[in-house]
């Protein structure tokens, strides 16, 4: 164990350059003191690793300096091949690309590694796109990624909900594919804002090139944007009771996430069903959620929703009655 975390360790050094003992110590997982110790063994087997102090200090290797220790373990070289989407990538127009690297990196490998991969490549498959909906069509996800990668300013025409046509001069600084859907992160007039891709219906290349914000991370802004997000989704709550029984189809209906919320503040009733707050977009959206659950729920609160429910019901009656 120690000597994969003196390897990372080395590596990381080697990737990133100079690096605090507290970066060092997030990236590892590991203590402080666990760094300090772990530099001090890799100086004692004379990787020429040294440290500068003061506010702009940290540690780093001694320039020129590079370790040939980069072989990858067979459940490292195996894991490479999961991450390679063919599908996402062929949309950013680089199938050809991770082809070749595919092939490359096969052709690297030695036997027992190689062999792992390829088991792995039959064995498994990623298939991000939900069930009963397939992958958005964005006709200019290619170009924004192009605009991405080389930090090119771009005047799109975007639909927004209504639908809204609108005109946005953007500096695009990262795509995310969620669910089959690609999203883009764009600076635009000084704030940070979140695009579907799908829905950009023209863009046009500006002159020039645009200086990325330092310390932008994709990964926490897309966290971030995701949790405000649900936040935002959920404008309301409803009471309900339950049979326990359907408990697998609320979760389908309402998702996981919002169900074990619910579960968390659950009361039983006497007759053996379950009493829930659950989250709700608006009224009738709860309302065409809850009506697939049939018989096995009842709306208690609030007394808007629950007459809707009661309008539906008696709707469908008269309907099925005729």
């Amino acid at each position: 164990m120690r000597a994969s975390r003196l390897l990372s360790l080395l590596l990381l050094l080697q990737t990133r350059g100079r690096m605090t003992a507290a970066e060092l110590s997030a990236e590892l997982e590991v203590s402080i003191r666990t760094v300090y110790r772990d530099v001090e063994a890799l100086s004692g087997a004379g990787v020429p690793v040294y440290a500068d102090r003061g506010p702009a200090g940290g540690y780093q290797l001694l320039d020129g300096y590079r370790t040939r220790l980069t072989g990858l373990t067979s459940a490292e070289a195996s894991s490479l091949f999961l991450a390679g989407l063919p599908g996402p990538a062929a949309e950013l127009g680089l199938g050809e690309v991770a082809a070749a690297a595919e092939l490359k990196l096969l052709a690297a490998l030695p036997p027992e590694p190689r062999s792992q991969a390829a088991m792995m490549r039959e064995r498994f498959h990623l298939d991000v796109p939900g069930w009963y909906r397939g992958s958005d069509e964005a006709p200019f996800l290619a170009e924004v990624a192009e605009a991405v990668w080389e930090q090119r300013p771009l005047r799109m025409r975007y639909r927004r909900w209504g639908p809204q046509e609108v005109e946005r001069d953007i500096h695009p600084y990262g795509l995310v594919l969620k669910g089959g859907s690609w999203y883009l992160a764009a600076e635009t007039s000084g704030d940070f804002r979140t695009y579907r891709v799908a829905r950009i219906l023209g863009i046009d290349a500006l002159p020039g090139r645009f200086e990325r914000r330092p310390g932008f991370d994709l990964v926490e802004f897309w966290s971030r944007f995701a949790a405000e997000f649900a936040a935002r989704m959920y404008t309301g709550t409803a009471t309900i009771r339950l049979d326990p029984d359907y408990l697998g189809l609320l979760r389908y209906t309402i998702g996981n996430d919002t169900t074990d919320t619910a579960l968390a503040a659950a009361e039983t009733t006497p007759d053996g069903w379950l009493r829930l707050a659950v989250p709700i977009e608006s009224i009738r959206h709860a309302r065409w959620q809850l009506l697939r659950l049939g018989s096995a729920v009842e709306v208690l609160d609030p007394p808007e929703l629950r007459k809707l429910m009661v309008e539906t019901i008696e709707e469908l009656s008269v309907m099925y009655r005729d």
